[in-house]
């Protein structure tokens, strides 16, 4: 009994992928679709990270495919396809980054830093190749969260190799410091610093670099806002009303220098007793949300307040590397996923594409 290719393509159609909410098709992820026989070939190719979900996206595939009748084999091939994506206008991409993702507040404490290195630890195991850059110059802590000590080589006395810890690319002035040095610098001397850090390290082949900001909005913000390439930022608030008013000063500053904003991961949300499980609100419940209404901004997800996430961050080992298999580091794949999908939905940066143009005289 031969295959119906209209069929195949019909049942190809209407699977749609969950994290998005699209059918795969139509997102032109279903690519390559050959009918031979009684079996059915074909590839599926995400653009963002999602290793962890591969198995299940082929089975969704194989089991609609076998509805159609006549198919008794199915193979489906899944990968992931990071691309370069725009950024704001009049900034060039930085060589071997595809994608620039800012982690902000408006105000210290939050839990921003302890946000940064576990989203960037989540793409990793996602599938991505990842750094992240310590962008608090007065107070460094990628040093002491990834567990990396010593110094950063360098191969030619004018840039620097990353440090590396649990898979990840890093740099801080952190790693060229002693650890109880204060960087007492006015403002230029900490933006350059800041430059200096990102454009003279070898980053080597990034789809993402997530760059940990310091609190506020001052001159180090304003100066990755105007002068380094930011895909997109994310904004990283507790339900707090105080801190609520900060992360909004955070997010209006974004708006207006043209970086778009992600999305918003909510802190310490909710804590549970670990002795009798009670449930409470400590600072307060759905902030988040009510500030994404209100800014039209999506919520990516809310964490718990929980002793575990500040043990592992202080011991060198954060959540997603220290159990993986939790519902802690669960919750943070799952807003790095959305963290990912947002950036794919933007237009892609086409200028490698283009060919240099050499004025000669002749």
């Amino acid at each position: 009994m031969s295959i119906d290719r209209a069929l195949v393509d019909a049942a190809l159609a209407v699977v749609v992928d969950p994290n998005t909410g699209l059918p795969y098709a139509a997102a032109r992820n279903v690519r390559n679709v050959v009918v031979e026989g009684d079996a059915v070939s074909l590839e599926v190719a995400l653009g963002y990270p999602a290793r962890s979900q591969f198995d299940a996206i082929r089975a969704q595939f194989a089991e609609a495919l076998r509805a159609v009748p006549g198919v008794a084999n199915v193979r489906v091939e899944v990968s992931q396809q990071i691309a370069a994506h725009t950024v704001q206008r009049g900034v060039k991409l930085l060589p071997n980054v595809k994608n620039i993702v800012a982690v902000a507040s408006g105000k210290g404490g939050v839990g921003k830093s302890t946000t940064a290195v576990n989203l960037a630890l989540a793409l990793a195991s996602e599938g991505a190749s990842v750094g992240i850059l310590d962008a608090d110059i007065y107070g460094p802590s990628l040093p002491t969260m990834l567990g990396i000590v010593g110094r950063p080589e360098s191969p030619d006395e004018k840039s620097m190799n990353p440090m590396t810890g649990h898979g990840v690319q890093a740099n801080s002035i952190g790693f060229l410091i002693e650890a109880d040095n204060p960087m007492v610098w006015r403002g230029p001397m900490a933006t350059s610093a800041l430059e200096q850090l990102l454009r003279q390290t070898n980053w080597h082949d990034l789809d993402y670099l997530i760059v940990d900001m310091p609190p506020g909005t001052g001159d180090i913000q304003l100066t990755l806002a105007q002068r380094v390439p930011v895909t997109g930022a994310v904004i990283v608030t507790t339900p707090q009303d105080i801190a609520l008013l900060d992360a909004k000063k955070g997010l209006k500053m974004f708006e207006k220098v043209g970086i778009p904003i992600l999305g918003i991961v909510e802190n310490m949300g909710l804590h549970i007793c670990s002795n009798c499980g009670h449930e409470e609100h400590i600072f307060g419940a759905g902030g988040g949300e009510r500030m994404g209404k209100e800014y039209g901004v999506d919520v990516l997800g809310s964490l718990p307040l929980d002793i575990t996430i500040r043990e592992q961050a202080d011991s060198g080992t954060p959540t997603v590397a220290a159990d993986p298999n939790g519902r802690i580091a669960e919750i943070y794949r799952s807003i790095a996923r959305k963290v990912a999908i947002h950036i794919a939905e933007r237009a892609r940066d086409m200028t490698s594409k283009f060919p240099n143009i050499v004025v000669q005289n002749t």
